[in-house]
């Protein structure tokens, strides 16, 4: 939304027209009153830099213009914006985002657009407060138990948390949304999804293609989440650009990750050590949110998880919030809700076998 304490030098006018308005239509019983339209003149702070501000050939300039559905003029010192009042408020918002961005780094690219457009846009009428805003307009995505409405708390406020729980409980689809919702209001400049490539008591064998084809199957639940929050340009885009980067645990090693939000998923195909990595590339301004279900371990019986291990180490670590989410807050379908209540602790066992029968 536009800021009224922005300094601005802009000069404008109200007016009540519409493109091809004839006031004697607009006037007849049975024609509404046309909506107001707002001209709004912006100053370029730094006039010598319009190329890097408007883009290859004014491609930024479209971008606003096809997002927020108003008309932009440059000329000289100035952008002339023209459209409906609220719509020219954000336009002229999201160019001084734009400039003051420019101030601070080289060039901009289509993420900065994106990332600029997406902290203007006001929430829907009658939104949930604990709603997480992301990429997709009037797609918020809202913790719908109290367990979630926590995690998601947790998440905001603790810079490592972990988030143990059965399936259906979204412990991945909010990590998601809340480092998608950190990324649009500019609290972080990447995300690096990680996933062990551990098949789920199948053995696959050998993947064909490259890195990221070998990945993409471990990686599939993370991607759904994020179609959910982004459109597929933005999110090829963005990965493109490694703005959004996925990369099995194993390629961990070595990396420092700055200015991130670091979200591991089915941690407890971890093992203890590559717990220990992992959790040591936690770098300055930066949050890891690991998740997993502790009672669908698929590592080999007598190794232990990292998962485990790390709750075990880290429960009591100041700054270190560690959830655990239950059935009653699965919200997939209800039957998701009473397998999981029926095998218990999670571990498939033997079915019993008819009396006067010896198992094997």
């Amino acid at each position: 939304m536009y800021d009224p304490r922005l300094t601005l030098q802009l000069a404008f006018v109200i007016r009540h027209a519409i493109r091809n308005h004839r006031p004697d239509v607009a006037n007849r019983p049975g024609h509404s009153v046309p909506y107001p339209i707002m001209e709004l003149s912006v100053t370029l702070r730094e006039p010598h830099r319009r190329a890097e501000l408007f883009g290859p050939q004014d491609r930024f300039l479209r971008q606003i213009r096809d997002a927020l559905g108003v008309r932009l003029h440059a000329r000289h010192t100035l952008v002339q914006i023209v459209g409906e009042p609220s719509q020219v408020a954000k336009a002229a918002a999201v160019i001084e985002h734009l400039q003051d961005m420019l101030r601070q780094q080289p060039h901009l690219d289509e993420d900065a657009i994106d990332v600029a457009l997406a902290q203007v846009e006001e929430r829907p009428a009658g939104m949930d407060p604990n709603a997480i805003t992301v990429f997709i307009r009037n797609a918020p995505v809202a913790p719908r138990t109290e367990g979630q409405r926590r995690y998601v708390e947790a998440m905001l406020r603790h810079d490592l948390v972990f988030c143990l729980g059965p399936a259906g409980t979204g412990k991945t689809y909010l990590a998601v949304a809340v480092a998608v919702h950190l990324l649009k209001v500019g609290q972080t400049r990447r995300i690096v999804l990680v996933r062990p490539a551990v098949e789920a008591g199948e053995r696959l064998g050998f993947l064909p293609g490259d890195l990221q084809q070998k990945v993409n199957p471990y990686l599939r639940p993370i991607f759904d989440a994020m179609h959910d929050m982004m459109t597929f340009e933005q999110l090829k885009r963005f990965m493109v650009n490694d703005v959004i980067e996925v990369i099995p645990l194993a390629y961990m090693r070595g990396r420092t990750l700055n200015n991130a939000v670091v979200i591991l998923d089915e941690a407890q195909n971890s093992t203890p050590a590559q717990m220990l990595m992992f959790l040591t590339r936690l770098g300055h301004h930066s949050k890891m949110i690991v998740t997993g279900d502790d009672s669908q371990v698929d590592l080999d019986p007598a190794q232990r998880s990292g998962l485990i291990d790390a709750v075990h180490r880290l429960r009591g670590v100041p700054g270190i919030e560690i959830l655990r989410l239950t059935e009653v807050d699965i919200v997939r379908h209800r039957l998701v809700q009473e397998v999981v209540s029926r095998y218990g602790d999670g571990v498939a066992r033997p079915v019993d076998a008819p009396r006067g029968e010896r198992s094997r």
